[in-house]
């Protein structure tokens, strides 16, 4: 089982992890992972990148998880050709918010996905066809237990810290009541506990979009032909709650694309500067990601709810036995500040470690991915003073059992 990524260094203006290599694990092999639909699936392949050096103790490392439609791909690049490094890469890497000088980091695509783990793109072992619509429903509790039991299958029994944003925060808060005694830390970033009636709403609207399209064949459609109109759709639906009134106004206003004049025709999509954007979204997301995988991840979100199986988010919260940092951006009308702060009080009412600052940034949900040096600022001393916590634990641990 690997304990060091397997990377080098490249030439850079800025220290960079460097070149990285995409790692691939087959989980439940033996026994299948039981869902919490009841349905069972095995074995599961897990696509996963690590960054940094697992120390001997192995007490060094820390768990990313990603966004709705991120993949493992979280920092690096895959050859000194390749222009776009991981989605979290200004924040991972050598002295960065989340130091690989001090820290082994792994990324791992979620269950569900369509960058390299097992979900309705894989070949059903059974029938030897796609899945498709025939993959198990899945929930946020399913992918943490695939999540958890990948660091397991890394060697490491207790992590330092979980982090995420967005579907990544919702995981890292099911990881800390579930799975209490692997993590020391939770970082939630942009997220909250529940997904707010406008945020099924949005999905539902994408997921209608995808369905409508007369390409999707009820799920079964051709992997080189997908349904992109509906997922194109679905993306720029999805997009505009990413951003901000601030953002839109400033970025685009109402600015026309490549006229001066208004076209009065109907049939000319892409009149406004912001029409045209919107579409270049919905476009490039077609060329990386599944439909069915969208429509499985989206109603994942969906149904989490942290205080469900409890009386009240408190009753929940009281399982948790890590730190908590909560971060929360002002103009974040999908997960907004209301949110993290009721998580928040949440968490002190039954006398959590819990520390909650709302960073001010205009870019609206997608601050977490833009916007790093304000969320490095606070991640680094809060991890850094999460593994001196550890240490003293052990501390009292080890003269405790003297």
């Amino acid at each position: 089982m690997p304990a060091q990524s397997q990377q080098q260094s490249i030439e850079s203006p800025v220290r960079s992890i460097g070149i990285v290599k995409k790692q691939t694990a087959i989980l439940f092999s033996e026994s299948p992972l039981t869902l919490s639909s009841g349905q069972k699936i095995g074995p599961v392949t897990v696509e996963y990148e690590t960054y940094g050096t697992l120390s001997p103790d192995r007490d060094n490392a820390v768990f990313v998880c990603h966004a709705l439609t991120g993949d493992a791909h979280a920092a690096g690049i895959y050859g000194a050709d390749d222009h776009k490094p991981g989605w979290w890469d200004p924040l991972i890497g050598p002295g960065r918010g989340i130091d690989t000088d001090d820290y082994f980091v792994i990324c791992a695509n979620v269950l569900g996905g369509c960058q390299g783990s097992t979900g309705p793109g894989s070949i059903n072992p059974q029938t030897g066809e796609r899945f498709s619509l025939d993959f198990p429903f899945l929930t946020v509790s399913d992918i943490v237990s695939v999540h958890s039991e990948l660091v397991r299958y890394l060697g490491i029994q207790r992590l330092c810290g979980v982090i995420g944003g967005s579907l990544g925060g919702m995981q890292a808060l099911d990881w800390s009541v579930r799975f209490p005694d692997q993590i020391a830390a939770a970082i939630v970033v942009a997220s909250g506990h529940q997904l707010s009636a406008q945020g099924i709403a949005f999905n539902a609207v994408g997921r209608r979009a995808i369905y409508a399209d007369p390409g999707f064949e009820k799920g079964n459609y051709d992997p080189d032909n997908p349904p992109r109109f509906g997922l194109a759709l679905a993306r720029m639906i999805a997009h505009i709650t990413y951003l901000s009134e601030d953002s839109i106004e400033l970025k685009f206003g109402r600015r026309l694309q490549d006229s001066d004049k208004f076209a009065f025709d109907m049939l000319k999509e892409t009149e406004f500067q912001i029409e045209s954007y919107l579409h270049y979204q919905g476009k490039r997301f077609v060329q990386r990601f599944d439909a069915n995988s969208y429509l499985y991840l989206t109603r994942a979100m969906d149904y989490f709810d942290l205080a469900e199986s409890h009386e009240t988010l408190a009753a929940a919260c009281e399982r948790a036995t890590c730190r908590f940092l909560v971060v929360s951006y002002d103009t974040d009308w999908l997960f907004p500040t209301s949110q993290s702060r009721e998580l928040t009080t949440a968490l002190l009412e039954v006398g959590k470690h819990v520390s909650f600052l709302e960073l001010h940034c205009s870019f609206g949900h997608d601050s977490f991915l833009i916007d790093i040096d304000p969320l490095a600022e606070l991640i680094q001393p809060f991890i850094d003073q999460t593994r001196v916590s550890e240490h003293r634990r052990k501390l009292r641990s080890a003269k405790t059992s003297a």
